[in-house]
């Protein structure tokens, strides 16, 4: 596995070159994730380094000044946590300076194998053209067998297509990856959101909705996740109950599993996310970030129905 590894995640999704130095942040949850791509990494290049830390109980949190610091001086840079460090200012301000960067947030051994040594070009093409059909519309309607019904506004907002090339110098991804997503008009959600796919770092013993006005979550109901969900948006602040993300999966070898960073890719599921999205093109700062999968989707940009043949 990790001389697979070491061609489709360094060759291929980072083009990684011996020259190069490659920094791996692992936190005390996912060692044994980061050690094989560590090794991976050390069949390309011998400028392979470890950073481990502790402390995050939540995605987006900021992590500590070590970290920040050693994330600028890397040419690639994988992060390997149990929580997302994707939406956070040291992320942003190391790609900024021209790191690369595959943010793994709460990966696993079986996730690795199933997902990461795939061919990236279709995931690539699909990708950029759902990316490309976001940035060009303005309202999306969203409903699904499962209950949501919610409509929001993307005008004047550019996509981003999760693509698996992180080759040029700065680019910024998830591993794996599959998406094409977007930051909403912060006020502009409305409707009934039924997550039944997966949510972020919260097991679903059964779907839970989430009532949401002018882009903001009005009420929660479902099953035990719900006090798990109140719990974390209190500790974030206000600003966590914020619309921020809408995203469409496209990686065909994804399944729906209770880890959101595949759930989310997986093809025929869209997904709402609440909380940071000023990394992507929105304006909502947050120290929060989640993710809720919704399966089945029909959706409407304008009015047309999106389907993956027509985009």
């Amino acid at each position: 596995m990790i001389s697979q590894l070491s061609q489709s995640v360094f060759k291929q999704c980072f083009g990684l070159q011996p020259s190069e130095s490659v920094l791996i942040v692992v936190d005390e949850y996912k060692q044994k994730e980061a050690d094989l791509l560590f090794k991976a990494a050390q069949k390309i290049t011998k400028k392979v380094s470890r950073l481990r830390f502790s402390g995050m109980t939540d995605n987006a949190q900021e992590p500590p000044l070590q970290v920040i610091k050693a994330l600028k001086q890397a040419d690639v840079a994988l992060l390997v946590t149990k929580w997302s460090l994707s939406h956070t200012k040291a992320r942003e301000a190391a790609s900024k300076m021209g790191v690369r960067i595959a943010s793994l947030p709460d990966v696993n051994l079986e996730m690795m194998k199933r997902t990461l040594t795939v061919d990236y070009a279709g995931i690539k093409k699909l990708s950029q053209r759902l990316a490309k059909a976001l940035t060009a519309g303005k309202k999306v309607e969203i409903t699904a067998p499962g209950g949501t019904d919610l409509t929001l506004s993307i005008a004047g907002r550019r996509a981003e297509a999760d693509t698996g090339d992180l080759t040029k110098k700065g680019s910024f991804g998830n591993l794996p990856a599959g998406e094409a997503f977007i930051a909403p008009i912060e006020d502009s959600a409305n409707g009934r959101l039924v997550i039944d796919g997966c949510l972020a770092d919260i097991l679903l013993d059964r779907p839970l909705t989430v009532t949401i006005k002018d882009g903001v979550m009005t009420n929660l109901s479902g099953g035990k996740a719900v006090s798990e969900l109140r719990k974390a948006v209190l500790a974030a602040g206000e600003k966590a109950k914020v619309v921020a993300e809408f995203g469409i999966g496209t990686n065909a070898s994804a399944i729906i599993v209770p880890e959101v960073l595949e759930a989310e890719k997986v093809l025929n599921t869209c997904h709402i996310a609440f909380g940071n999205n000023t990394d992507f093109g929105g304006t909502n700062q947050a120290p929060f970030h989640t993710d809720g999968v919704v399966l089945s989707p029909t959706i409407k940009i304008d009015g047309r129905v999106l389907s993956l043949s027509n985009v």
